[in-house]
């Protein structure tokens, strides 16, 4: 029977091949590329769950290293934004951490992979990927009013009004950016963790959307934001207008996704059919104000219990 040490190596020399071919596979096979993606952080995640933080460090750097040597400069990249993604969760389920912070360490492991990539990418390439769709909407809005004003149809104030759609666009680039990070650490571990799980994994499982109930000071917040504007006059363009603006759309996706859980537990509690809360979240993204409201009410009154009474009330 293998010793530790030599199990450790072992395991190791396999895991840093799967992560390897894996990387290769998401950076040089194409529509295969997206479902290999998918499931990179899952060897870091196993080892490091298996053998804690120590073992991990020396197999994160080996994993790196063999990725730059097999799939080259390309492939490195990738290697190392899912490499700190991967720790975040094994690390997490090695220390029996709960649900919500291996979701938040996770993410903001990938946040932080992704910013430093970004900063890696302006300062030694000179590109601005964030900009790149910006600048893109831009020129396409500019050929546009081009073509419309050659036919005599450019409507009053168009320019105007794309240069201020821009720039808003702009200034919200950094709540945009912070929301698809998490979107996409929430969707690779709703791909990971169940593999997880079937390798051997005690793996914490997330409650039922239904159940999500964020904290009251959400509330708090949000009306400060909302306040921020009329109490002190921020200047548009100003850093002071970008966070406002920033922190108002991330808290307004937030109260969202609280209104969509509170129609997921109404169906819940109605006994209505799985494909309803399909459709009313379907239904929510139209009604994303009416829905962002609903949200509030949930989380100021307890309308949940309210349901439920009048649900026990109608069964008795």
């Amino acid at each position: 029977m293998m010793n530790n040490r030599t199990k450790k190596i072992t395991h190791g020399a396999m895991m840093a091949a799967v992560f390897v071919v894996l990387t290769a596979a998401s950076v040089y096979v194409p529509v295969l590329n997206i479902v290999s993606a998918l499931f990179l952080p899952v060897p870091i995640a196993w080892y490091s769950a298996t053998y804690g933080a120590r073992a991990s460090a020396l197999f994160a750097a080996a994993a790196a290293l063999l990725t730059f040597v097999v799939g080259g400069i390309a492939a490195l990249p990738l290697a190392l934004l899912f490499i700190p993604f991967g720790l975040a969760v094994g690390l997490s389920i090695h220390a029996k951490k709960s649900k919500l912070f291996l979701f938040m360490s996770a993410a903001m492991a990938l946040l932080i992979a992704t910013l430093v990539e970004y900063a890696g990418a302006m300062l030694l390439l000179e590109i601005n990927f964030l900009m790149e769709p910006i600048d893109r909407l831009r020129e396409a809005g500019e050929a546009i009013g081009s073509r419309s004003e050659e036919l005599g149809g450019l409507p009053e104030g168009y320019g105007a009004w794309l240069a201020d759609t821009v720039h808003t666009l702009e200034m919200m680039l950094p709540s945009a950016f912070i929301l698809s990070v998490f979107l996409l650490a929430w969707l690779l571990l709703l791909a990971d963790l169940p593999i997880l799980g079937r390798m051997g994994l005690n793996v914490p499982k997330f409650p039922p959307f239904r159940g999500m109930k964020l904290p009251k000071s959400i509330l708090w917040y949000y009306l400060v934001v909302l306040l921020s504007p009329y109490l002190f006059n921020f200047e548009e363009g100003t850093l002071a207008y970008s966070a406002v603006l920033n922190a108002s759309v991330i808290l307004q996706v937030l109260l969202f996704l609280q209104g969509v859980s509170f129609y997921h537990y109404y169906i819940h509690q109605q006994g209505w059919p799985k494909w309803s809360a399909v459709l009313a979240t379907f239904l929510a993204v139209p009604l994303a104000g009416f829905t962002g409201i609903v949200g509030i009410i949930d989380l100021g009154f307890n309308i949940r219990g309210l349901v439920k009474q009048a649900d026990e009330s109608k069964r008795k």
